[in-house]
């Protein structure tokens, strides 16, 4: 595989020139200025004709010109030749042999794109090498010392209690474009791109990943076995922003190897792979992916789902679950559970907004509800497989837009995770329908956007004298009222949910009206009722 590289950090042959010792020299630039920022990778002096068999590549190499050869066809032959192995720059002293370059030397450097230099006095060659060595000496030691701080970021980070994403979001900041992991198979586990704040990138990474992961430079994390087992993934580093330079092939190889690591403990490509998904719908949910992007973009995540609608649904889960390495043993449960179903489906995490976001796709004809009890419960057994069950108060809450197309997929998505944290503490149901959380998501939002305060008074007014009779009160109140309009009023379906006669309702309403100094029977009263006690679930938890 190719892969683009610049030279960072480490002397080049305009550096070299520079230098006391050479400057003393007084070089001259004859042929291949564009190539003055070629990397040194070494000093060589000589003066024998076959001397491009002993080169490497990117060295400097200094003569007098003893080797070059009389005849021009043999000074062409020897530029040729030098310019081939990938050379540096070819330093010519005037004066032991040469008064000026041969014209055959100049035009051949020249044609073949050699930087040639020639020096008009005469310098020390030991002393030219000693000090250029010690520059890429120098050099190489300040590339060490970044990639050891970046490798130290990322330590610091897995301490914290971390895991790969974060790693690879670090390396890509360091190196100012985006990387993409991708499994041995050479499908994507997990693209990052260089901003940290969340931000639309330059480039998308996953676009990026696509079209230049033959350009990128790629590393191996190792994974401790042998043939297959070898590598446990590859890291791509694209350059779309700034071109690659060593320091950063130094930092990916280190990260490699602490990804191995973190990878082999806590087996971490189905939670990489997961986040990466997430970050895709997420993308999609805030517009930073457009409707004509998305279906491409999701075909290399996997998800084909031809002509079917798309139906979002996002699982929240309550605060504080699962750990970190829980994500990754969740989100294995639940494509397997949901693989079950028979319909294609892009399932993500989001860890830090403890969800799980998914699209699956609708054939024409299935019915919406049918399709959304079986997704929930796929959901629900993954997240029992996980060992991430929890009493019904704090089980995920699973709400499920409308189908549509990748247009109307995006705000379905943003709508359905703002309305399953709207829904928390709602009576437990299998799923929510998106539509019908209207009431509760105005209320969420008007607590998040700081009303916290008006929805507090708003209680207190409507029904704070019930609230402080129940304080107090053996027979607490607010139960009969909550039965009451969930019955939309008829008392007999109240008094049979309450298990209490005719009479003993009517005294209790009677008791509320008196509380309230309302009127139970009029409607504007009884819709500020229920709005007061939407309002009161969303001040409590705060």
């Amino acid at each position: 595989m190719g892969s683009e590289v610049m030279s960072e950090a480490e002397i080049t042959v305009r550096r070299a020139l520079e230098l006391p010792t050479l400057r003393r020299g007084l070089p001259e630039v004859i042929t291949g200025e564009d190539g003055l920022d070629r990397a040194v990778r070494w000093v060589h002096a000589g003066e024998v004709p076959n001397i491009a068999s002993l080169l490497k590549g990117g060295e400097l190499l200094l003569t007098t010109g003893l080797g070059l050869g009389a005849r021009p066809s043999e000074q062409r032959a020897f530029v040729r030749k030098l310019a081939d192995r990938g050379i540096a720059a070819l330093v010519v002293e005037l004066g032991a042999r040469f008064e000026s370059l041969p014209t055959a030397l100049v035009e051949s450097a020249r044609a073949c794109g050699l930087p040639l230099i020639q020096l008009h006095r005469e310098v020390p060659y030991v002393s030219v090498t000693e000090e250029i060595h010690t520059e890429i000496v120098n050099s190489h030691y300040t590339l060490m010392r970044r990639a050891d701080e970046v490798l130290r970021r990322c330590t610091d980070v897995l301490l914290r209690g971390g895991g790969a994403s974060e790693v690879l979001r670090l390396l890509a900041a360091f190196t100012g474009n985006p990387l993409c992991l991708e499994a041995p198979d050479g499908s994507p586990l997990y693209a990052a791109g260089p901003d940290d704040d969340g931000a639309a990138a330059d480039a998308d990474p996953l676009q990026a990943w696509e079209g230049l992961r033959e350009k990128g430079l790629r590393v191996d994390v190792p994974g401790g076995g042998h043939g297959p087992d070898a590598v446990r993934a590859r890291l791509v580093l694209l350059p779309v922003n700034a071109a690659l330079a060593p320091v950063h092939r130094i930092a990916a190889e280190r990260a490699a190897d602490l990804l191995a690591v973190v990878m082999l403990q806590s087996r971490q490509e189905e939670g990489l792979a997961a986040r990466g998904r997430g970050d895709f719908l997420a993308d999609l949910a805030e517009g930073r992916i457009s409707a004509a992007e998305a279906p491409g973009q999701a075909r290399l995540l996997g998800f084909r789902p031809g002509e079917a609608a798309l139906l979002p649904v996002v699982m929240r889960l309550p605060s504080g679950l699962p750990t970190a390495a829980g994500w990754a043993l969740l989100a294995q449960a639940l494509r397997e559970e949901l693989a079950a179903l028979g319909a294609p489906v892009l399932l993500g995490v989001r860890p830090v907004e403890g969800r799980v976001p998914l699209v699956a796709g609708v054939r024409e004809g299935q019915d919406r509800d049918g399709v959304a009890d079986r997704i929930a419960d796929a959901l629900r057994a993954g997240v029992v497989r996980a060992g991430l069950d929890r009493p019904a108060a704090q089980r995920p809450v699973v709400v499920v837009g409308v189908p549509g197309d990748w247009a109307a997929t995006g705000p379905g998505l943003r709508h359905a995770a703002e309305a399953a944290a709207a829904a928390q503490g709602l009576p437990p149901r299998a799923w929510y329908d998106a539509r019908r959380l209207d009431i509760e998501l105005l209320l969420w939002r008007m607590r998040e956007h700081g009303e916290e305060g008006m929805l507090t008074d708003f209680v207190e007014r409507a029904i704070g004298p019930l609230l402080a009779h129940d304080r107090t009160a053996r027979q607490p109140l607010l139960p009969t009222l909550e039965a009451y309009l969930a019955s939309a009023g008829r008392k007999a379906e109240t008094s049979r949910d309450l298990n209490v006669n005719r009479q003993t309702l009517y005294d209790r309403l009677a008791r509320i009206s008196q509380l309230l100094g309302t009127d139970l029977d009029d409607p504007q009263t009884v819709l500020g009722l229920r709005l007061a006690l939407h309002a009161r679930r969303h001040t409590e938890r705060g």
